[in-house]
């Protein structure tokens, strides 16, 4: 079995940071190529993951959802979310006519929530300029609404077996370790070298098994902390476990301290004789939670209000304290296009960013248990 050094296509005298000496600047020959692509096949034909949802009755479609759902969320979260999603659409006809409203519902709970917007946005498209059909060319696949560089290699590669070179936090981490890329992973220079080895390695023939193989890997093996190196088929050929140096690689991440953000809510109850509704206002997008329905968002702190409850939520970039202040509604008048009341028994349909639909419900609790 051959054996050869790790080695980067980056052929800068430095690379994003690093000492000259620590880096390896020698190009993959053929047979160096041709041998991690062999690997990686045949290790996730025998111990790769065949039985996820989307991988059965594979479509375009299914791929495409798939893909966006995984973005930035677990494998285990993300299943049951694919599963009653094709349930209720499908099809991309079923979800290209879908209502805003129907779609936010479904997403609630996973998170970034343009991605949801994006794909009815994309079904749209793809009926309107494509009569329903997916393209299978990359620079086509990119035009769609929210579809980027990865999405449409992953389309390409698993709906279609075609060439489809993909790249993402797994594959980073697999390759950073591998070929021994140093510096910032989400930094240009770096996200440019690991797609150049993307392009050189994945094949023409077998895409798709190479693509699933490398996430597999990333996933399974290759993880962040505790990798189970003893197990993995490139162990042999990576600088990381040769030269000890797996808790280099990738290189950390800036840690930046996320800054803290106030925000002031309005719980507005109308009593009525049949039920108990609350006054909820659709997000505008884009911004935080745009599309999905929130109690509503006040300008600034209501000083005759009673402040009837706190949370706090944490977001990729900074840190929400919010405080929720009371008022009662004996009587309302017609309100906004964007402001609705809803029975506060009714709302399991409505699409409600996670913590507001926590804070509700711990509102509801504590409203049971004072009237018992």
């Amino acid at each position: 079995m051959a054996v050869f050094k790790p080695v980067t296509l980056f052929k800068s005298s430095s690379l994003c940071g690093l000492a000259r000496e620590k880096q390896v600047k020698m190009p993959l020959t053929p047979s160096q190529v041709h041998h991690i692509r062999q690997q990686v096949i045949n290790w996730q034909a025998e111990h790769g993951r065949h039985d996820l949802p989307w991988q059965q009755d594979v479509t375009p479609y299914r791929v495409h959802v798939s893909e966006i759902m995984l973005q930035q969320t677990q494998v285990t979260t993300v299943i049951p979310y694919f599963q009653r999603w094709m349930a209720d659409f499908p099809t991309l006809s079923a979800l290209a006519s879908a209502s805003e409203d129907e779609v936010m519902a479904h997403w609630q709970g996973l998170g970034y929530y343009s991605r949801a917007r994006n794909l009815r946005k994309a079904a749209q498209h793809l009926i309107e300029q494509h009569a329903g059909h997916y393209p299978d060319d990359l620079k086509s696949l990119n035009d769609i609404p929210g579809i980027g560089r990865y999405t449409a290699g992953a389309i390409r590669s698993f709906a279609f077996s075609n060439y489809g070179p993909i790249v993402d936090g797994n594959v980073k981490r697999l390759y950073a370790r591998l070929f021994a890329i140093y510096g910032e992973p989400n930094s240009s220079a770096v996200n440019k070298t690991m797609w150049q080895h993307a392009e050189l390695l994945t094949p023409e023939k077998q895409s798709e098994r190479y693509s699933q193989g490398v996430l597999d890997l990333g996933a399974t093996l290759c993880k962040k902390s505790n990798p189970e190196c003893q197990r993995c088929p490139l162990q042999e050929n990576c600088f990381a476990f040769q030269q000890n140096k797996i808790g280099e690689l990738p290189s950390a991440k800036k840690r930046k301290t996320k800054p803290v953000k106030d925000a002031h809510f309005a719980w507005l109850i109308n009593d009525t004789t049949s039920a108990t509704e609350l006054m909820l206002e659709k997000r505008q997008s884009p911004g935080i939670w745009g599309g999905l329905w929130c109690i509503p968002q006040l300008t600034e702190q209501p000083y005759s209000a009673r402040l009837v409850g706190e949370f706090t939520h944490e977001f990729s970039h900074y840190r929400l304290q919010a405080k929720v202040w009371a008022h009662q509604l004996n009587s309302v008048a017609e309100t906004a296009n964007a402001q609705r009341l809803y029975p506060l028994e009714q709302l399991d349909s409505v699409g409600l960013p996670t913590p507001i639909r926590n804070f509700i419900n711990d509102m509801k609790a504590l409203s049971k248990n004072d009237t018992n």
